[in-house]
């Protein structure tokens, strides 16, 4: 048997008449560019988020620029950000002419509140919460930690859509929230995509100028803006991606289960979950034990027909793009030993038990 790391098409053929009834909509409507897909999309995941405000804009990296900049951050101000995320996290900092701060996560992967007290200086603006591979961070700490530093906090919720935490959603906690719908996100569009939310009339209407060259009314432009709108094709795919979203997460939970209940190897360390949470496993991360490496394990699954990856094998204050900032080895070093470690197992919607009983089964017979 092979078991491919994530299959989209999987997805695709289960609702491949909804797909296509909402790309013929669009297409055949005549309107393309923030039209009334968008709208509805926006109205809808709103509401789906208990949130007052949603703006469609053109991918997740953007959606986390506009939102800094909607918060009026920039030049000379200092984000405080996990070491180990995507780069888009970072970049998206660097892109308004902030500072990105790097430090530690806690054991659960999500940015630690006592590492965001110790990096808080008189130029320091934000936190970036990262909810990472799905599981919410410590919410209740890392706001206590803001608040009593006046600092603005913007979920990156790129990974944990329909996640909880103590009963509430991930993006409903921090001043703004970010998502991408990039197509293997739990709510995946056909192409890119992304979201910013907020409760704050003044920053979605920002964000929204900001999303369209800075402009309210064609050809007045009261910003320095941008060319990112959601397309209205992709408004239409998201809105059946988030009429399955729940169906999609409790197939990867359950998935996830059968891996921590039943992968009982010692040479694999399995992942922590954080209590009061619920996790939608947007990624399954394991870890060697000690004396074993990545390579081996990950050629060993391969070998066998189980093809994993690895989220992200560089932390981001050790990429080239931030050598100036002169962070050195062993500076961050639960995010380095993550970077060095992580193993991610296949997860995705429309894997069969039979397929993730043969992960199981690799993962329980290494070594030979």
């Amino acid at each position: 048997m092979e078991v491919e790391f994530s299959v989209l098409r999987r997805q695709y053929q289960r609702y491949e008449k909804e797909w296509e009834e909402a790309g013929l909509r669009v297409m055949r409507s005549g309107q393309y560019i923030l039209g009334e897909e968008v709208r509805k999309f926006e109205n809808e995941f709103a509401k789906y988020l208990g949130v007052r405000h949603c703006v469609g804009v053109g991918n997740g990296l953007d959606a986390l620029r506009l939102a800094l900049e909607g918060l009026g951050i920039g030049a000379g101000d200092e984000v405080i950000v996990p070491a180990n995320t995507f780069i888009a996290t970072a970049l998206a900092v660097s892109e308004t002419g902030a500072k990105p701060v790097f430090v530690d996560v806690d054991l659960y992967f999500g940015i630690c509140a006592s590492e965001i007290e110790r990096a808080v200086t008189k130029n320091t603006k934000a936190v970036m919460v990262v909810h990472l591979y799905g599981q919410p961070c410590d919410m209740d700490s890392i706001m206590e930690v803001s608040r009593k530093h006046n600092l603005y906090v913007v979920e990156d919720c790129a990974q944990s859509h329909g996640a909880y935490y103590r009963g509430c959603l991930t993006g409903t906690f921090g001043d703004v929230a970010c998502f991408s719908f990039y197509p293997t996100k739990p709510i995946g569009a056909l192409g890119d995509a992304g979201a910013v939310v907020t409760n704050q009339l003044d920053v979605a209407e920002r964000v929204r100028m900001l999303r369209n060259y800075g402009s309210q009314k064609k050809y007045q432009h009261e910003l320095l803006g941008y060319n990112s709108r959601m397309d209205e094709i992709q408004a239409a795919f998201l809105q059946v991606a988030l009429r399955h979203e729940r169906e999609g997460a409790n197939e990867r939970q359950k998935i996830a289960a059968m891996y921590l209940k039943e992968i009982k190897n010692d040479k694999m360390i399995l992942p922590q979950l954080r209590e009061g949470t619920e996790h939608v496993f947007h990624i399954f991360p394991i870890f060697p034990a000690q004396g074993f490496e990545r390579e081996e394990i990950c050629n060993y699954f391969k070998a066998h027909g189980v093809y994993t990856q690895i989220h992200y094998p560089i932390p981001c204050h050790l990429e080239e793009c931030y050598k100036d900032l002169s962070y050195h080895v062993g500076d961050i070093p639960y995010a380095e030993y993550c970077a060095a470690s992580e193993i991610s197992l296949p997860m995705y919607i429309g894997m069969t038990i039979e397929e993730a009983e043969y992960v199981i089964q690799v993962a329980n017979d290494f070594p030979r």
